[in-house]
C-alpha cells in the first residue's frame, strides 16, 4: 500500500480538498482507497456526513488502544473508498500521549495492519506540527503540500519547508514532497506573480502545472460526494488528474531506483 499525506501548517490551502479528490480519483480508476482523518477539526469526517464530536470509534481511539484500525474505518458510499474518522478529541493528544514512547508510529503501525485491504491511503493532516503531523510523516512514503498561490500563503510554506527540513535532519531521514499549487486565478496578476515567487524558490520540489479555482470543489462539499466522482470531467478534477498521474510516475521511478540499487548490491 502506498501512503500519502497532504499537509501544510497554514489552513485553508486546500489540504482537505486534495486528499479528498486525490483520493476519489484513484477510487475511480478501480484503486482501493483508504483515507484517513488526522486533522481534530475533521473537515473530511463532515464531509463525509458524521459529526466528528459524535463520532466513535476514531484515530483517537488507536492512540489509547480502545479500538482497532478494523472497528475504526468506515466505509463511505462510494465504490473503492473508505476513511479512518477523526475526533475533536483527537486536539487533546499531544497533551495526554506526546510524552509516551512510540506515540509517533501509532498510524504507522494501523495502516500496516490493514494494508493488504487498500492499494493506496491518504493522509489529511492538521495545521500543526504535533503528534499527528509527526504520525503522518512517519507513516507516508510521499508528502504533499498545498500552496494557495497567494503572498501570505508563500510565507506560510516558508515555515512549513523549514518544519520538514527540521525533521528530516532530527530523523536524518529524508521525507521526499511535491509543493501543489492550488487556487490559481488565471485573472489575477498576484496569482501568476506568487506562483512565479514560488517555482523560482522552490523550483525542485514543484509540480510543474497548478491546482485552478473551480467553485466545484464548494458544490460537490455541500453534496459530501468528492468532485471526482460527481464531476470527473470539471477543470479542477482534471487538474488533479494529471496530479495524480505525476505522482504515480513519481512513484515508480523511485521504485525502480531502489531496486536498480539492490540488484548492484546484490552484484557486486
Amino acid at each position: 500500500m502506498k501512503v500519502w499525506a497532504v499537509a501544510n501548517q497554514k489552513g485553508g490551502v486546500g489540504k482537505t480538498t486534495t486528499a479528498i479528490t486525490i483520493g476519489g480519483t484513484l477510487s475511480m480508476r478501480g484503486k482501493r482507497v483508504l483515507l484517513v482523518d488526522l486533522d481534530p477539526h475533521g473537515s473530511m469526517t463532515s464531509y463525509f456526513g458524521h459529526d466528528p464530536d459524535e463520532l466513535e470509534p476514531t484515530v483517537y481511539d488507536l492512540f489509547h488502544k480502545t479500538a482497532t484500525p478494523e472497528q475504526v474505518v468506515i466505509k463511505t458510499r462510494f465504490d473503492n473508498l473508505s476513511f479512518l474518522p477523526a475526533s475533536s478529541a483527537m486536539a487533546t493528544l499531544d497533551r495526554q500521549l506526546g510524552t509516551n514512547g512510540g506515540m509517533g508510529l501509532v498510524i504507522k503501525a494501523a495502516l500496516a495492519s490493514i494494508s493488504d485491504q487498500y492499494d493506496y491511503a491518504v493522509i489529511d493532516c492538521p495545521p500543526v506540527l504535533g503528534l499527528l503531523m509527526v504520525n503522518a510523516l512517519a507513516s507516508c512514503n510521499h508528502l504533499l503540500v498545498p500552496v494557495q498561490t497567494e503572498f501570505l500563503a508563500a510565507k506560510g510554506l516558508e515555515r512549513m519547508v523549514n518544519t520538514l527540513n527540521m525533521i528530516i535532519k532530527a530523523r536524518k531521514q529524508e521525507i521526499s514532497y511535491t509543493i501543489v499549487p492550488t487556487f490559481f486565478d488565471q485573472r489575477l496578476r498576484a496569482s501568476h506573480d506568487t506562483l512565479k515567487h514560488i517555482r523560482e524558490t522552490y523550483k525542485d520540489t514543484i509540480w510543474n502545472n497548478v491546482i485552478p479555482i473551480d467553485t466545484l470543489f464548494r458544490d460537490a462539499s455541500r453534496k459530501g460526494i468528492p468532485l471526482s466522482i460527481a464531476r470527473p470531467s470539471s477543470r479542477g478534477c482534471r487538474a488533479y488528474s494529471h496530479l495524480l498521474d505525476y505522482l504515480i510516475q513519481l512513484d515508480q521511478d523511485r521504485d525502480n531506483n531502489r531496486a536498480d540499487i539492490e540488484s548492484s548490491d546484490t552484484n557486486s
